[in-house]
């Protein structure tokens, strides 16, 4: 590896998309047990987002923003087992992603199938991940129970449909327009509500025949607090992706109580390496195989490094189906 400077976009301070600069920086080194890729596409998430309106990513961590990545190994440290120079991989990663350079713990990546785009790797690490943590791990969804994803047609959404049909979970979905509620259908939800037109907790009710939803993945903060539990089952569960837009959460306890309810959330980031080495395991070995088969990766559209403004803008408008995504190299 003789290129010792690359191209990244960082983080000037707290603000808005203008924040995000373009600049030169010292190509990392691995560590042990870490590979050094180069990053043929990066993911754009929400985190990311947020991270830019603080102005900081969290401590120990990286200053340049993104948490997926798909490209070549370029380089390995001591210790490195699973791959090799050469390998065509994605990763969730702890930051870094926007660059043309970046480094991921071996334990986070996934070897890309030979007929995988690179565009469709980076798609999928932290939609992954989030969906097996959340509705795995935090709230045991099994089959024949009834899933609602608000956000249908987000980047973990639209893979949550999906995630869904391969669990055998009929899935509910609300999203902000007749077109996405469109494509929500098309990727296999089994009724749509555009949350614009109409409330959803007397549709869900309507829909599971006065059931409820047996799990919620919310993506809305904490503005639909109450109304989250009017549309739960009994023994429900609501899990929380992210605090943005209504940062509070505020519910009569009765109505908790009544549903005999659990709610949750959680941050996929700060999960210790050694619980996101068991979600690699798990998702190599089950959903992986599916991808291309019951999993279609969804895009919205690719911009430059240098427009990681204009991705973020979009994102935060809220136009976005399925994942934007970064190119690093022109």
């Amino acid at each position: 590896m003789s290129q010792t400077l690359m191209q990244a976009v960082t983080v000037l301070g707290p603000g808005g998309p203008d924040q995000l600069a373009l600049i030169e920086r010292a190509v990392p080194v691995p560590a042990a047990g870490e590979v050094l890729v180069r990053v043929t596409r990066a993911g754009v998430n929400r985190h990311d987002t947020g991270q830019r309106r603080r102005g900081h990513a969290p401590p120990g961590a990286t200053d340049i923003p993104g948490l997926e990545i798909a490209g070549e190994v370029v380089q390995c440290g001591s210790a490195v087992r699973r791959f090799a120079v050469g390998d065509r991989v994605c990763a969730l990663v702890n930051g870094g992603g926007y660059a043309q350079y970046c480094l991921a713990d071996e334990r986070t990546c996934l070897a890309m199938p030979a007929e995988m785009s690179f565009a469709a790797a980076a798609s999928l690490p932290e939609a992954l991940y989030t969906l097996w943590h959340n509705l795995i791990e935090l709230c045991s969804l099994v089959r024949g129970e009834w899933l609602l994803i608000h956000g249908g047609t987000s980047g973990v959404g639209c893979i949550g449909i999906q995630f869904a049909r391969w669990l055998g979970v009929p899935v509910i979905a609300t999203c902000g327009s007749d077109d996405k509620c469109a494509v929500a259908q098309s990727l296999g939800a089994f009724a749509v509500c555009n949350y614009r037109d109409a409330d959803f907790v007397p549709w869900v009710m309507q829909v599971t025949e006065g059931h409820g939803a047996d799990v919620i993945l919310d993506m809305a903060g904490g503005r639909y607090a109450e109304r989250n539990l009017q549309a739960l089952a009994m023994d429900g569960r609501v899990t929380h992706l992210t605090s943005a837009g209504e940062p509070t959460y505020q519910i009569a306890l009765e109505s908790l109580m009544r549903k005999r309810a659990r709610v949750t959330g959680s941050l996929l980031r700060p999960l210790a390496i050694e619980r996101k080495a068991r979600m690699t395991e798990a998702i190599e070995a089950q959903l992986w195989p599916q991808v291309g088969a019951l999993i279609q990766p969804c895009f919205d559209r690719e911009f430059d490094l240098g427009d990681a403004p204009a991705a973020h803008e979009r994102i935060e408008a809220g136009l976005t189906i399925g994942k934007i995504l970064l190119r690093p190299w022109s």
